[in-house]
């Protein structure tokens, strides 16, 4: 997930595939859709945006609150996003609109689209999947898990939905009874991703990787456990198979990315994609020749699955986020793990999640330019300073501001605020010419 970029239509205009970047997004890429019709790629951000990928031009899809945990293509001018603000969106790229679909009460985890796209599937932290009509009728919910459900898939024929759950679990649904028909698996750690495949116009098999590090495959009438995979890295994160069916690929919580043959099972690369951090979202192209990948960084990376073997991993620079504590002073390591994914020190947003805070002492909440704030503080009447900074750390944003879209933290130790604020006053001082 380095170096220069070549336009992601390379192979689709019958060129060789070459290692390429898409960068743009202002904060960890959390999940990666290519569409079959189109070839084009579309990325679900942290900083609460879904990017639309021509070449290496971005379409900025906007309206999410939160974070943007999932993204799905269903046509070639159609996909649909889910996130941490509970809500799924079904943008329409042909003449920008998009529609809210609203009902889940946790964060949106997983989705799927059925094969005849007229539904959309969502896994979600409120331990329900939700089946959504595409032509806008009301949604129906299937209950059954005791934790949150974490990915979803249909059958090829569309008739039944598996679904993966913290819980541990693998159902089986018929889609129109919305009845539990039965448990796949039962795993003893929550099981994050899953994916189907296997020869014939039925799938026979079921992937899924988990908490403790395992990828298990299943064959999915017998229930027999066909293959287990660990490396001793935990947990995965991150499953895609090619459009072909031949490759099934998995992104690890340390940063290794394995390609499986599903023909025999054999290992074909075990790769060190990330030198920091994990892999969340893998996406093959259209062709099944290059591999997308995602993570803590906000840069998609693209390599060829010929080369991947010997390919450089992403960035060799580690994010402020991830330095070790004795490679920065206390306020520094303060700002890099309460507030450098969300909050830009610059003068501008770097499509952060968050405003920037160049300039932050003597300016009123909620009055960066452009920044898209919640209600709560675009009438605010706080005053950035010493003492309102250190009173936010202290009292956590859900009490000092309750409404805005600042996640609940805090920091406790009154010198660790106070390092945090001499560190900002010195990050985000007005240059000369700077106007407050």
């Amino acid at each position: 997930m380095s170096a220069l970029a070549v336009s992601l239509t390379l192979s689709a205009t019958g060129l060789a595939a070459d290692f390429q970047t898409l960068k743009g997004h202002g904060g960890p890429i959390m999940d990666i859709d290519v569409s079959l019709e189109t070839g084009q790629v579309a990325t679900a951000s942290f900083d609460n945006s879904v990017g639309l990928w021509t070449g290496r031009t971005p379409q900025w899809l906007e309206g999410h609150a939160a974070a943007v945990k999932v993204v799905q293509f269903l046509d070639g001018s159609h996909l649909v996003s889910g996130g941490d603000d509970n809500d799924l969106i079904l943008w329409n790229t042909s003449d920008g609109s998009h529609q809210l679909l609203e009902g889940h009460t946790a964060k949106i985890m997983g989705l799927a689209v059925s094969p005849d796209k007229t539904m959309i599937a969502s896994a979600s932290w409120d331990a329900r999947v939700g089946l959504w009509p595409v032509d806008g009728d009301a949604p129906q919910y299937l209950a059954g898990h005791t934790a949150g459900v974490n990915a979803v898939a249909f059958s090829r024929d569309g008739r039944q939905l598996y679904s993966a759950s913290v819980d541990g679990s693998i159902k089986l649904w018929d889609i129109a009874t919305g009845s539990e028909k039965r448990v796949i698996d039962r795993n003893g750690f929550g099981i994050n991703v899953i994916a189907v495949g296997g020869e014939g116009e039925r799938e026979s098999w079921i992937a899924y990787g988990s908490q403790d590090g395992v990828t298990r495959v299943v064959d999915i009438d017998t229930g027999e456990r066909l293959h287990d995979f660990t490396f001793e890295r935990r947990p995965i994160l991150a499953m895609a198979v090619s459009p072909d069916g031949s490759r099934l690929a998995t992104g690890d919580g340390h940063g290794y990315i394995t390609v499986f043959d599903t023909k025999s099972w054999a290992l074909e690369t075990d790769f060190r994609a990330a030198l920091k951090g994990p892999i969340w979202a893998l996406a093959f192209s259209k062709e099944g020749d290059v591999l997308h990948a995602g993570g803590i960084e906000n840069i998609v990376y693209s390599w060829p699955l010929a080369d991947l073997a010997s390919s450089d991993p992403m960035a060799t620079e580690t994010p402020k986020f991830l330095k070790k504590p004795e490679e920065m002073s206390n306020g520094e390591r303060q700002f890099a793990r309460k507030c450098s994914i969300c909050h830009a020190l610059t003068g501008d947003t770097a499509r952060k999640a968050g405003p920037t805070l160049h300039n932050i002492f003597g300016r009123r909440a909620g009055t960066v330019p452009d920044y898209p704030y919640s209600a709560t503080l675009s009438g605010s009447d706080i005053i950035w300073s010493e003492t309102t900074i250190d009173q936010l750390f202290l009292d956590g944003p859900d009490h000092y501001i309750p409404g805005s879209k600042m996640p609940m933290q805090r920091i406790v130790e009154q010198q660790d605020r106070d390092d945090l604020i001499d560190y900002l006053k010195s990050a985000t001082a007005p240059s000369e010419g700077d106007t407050q």
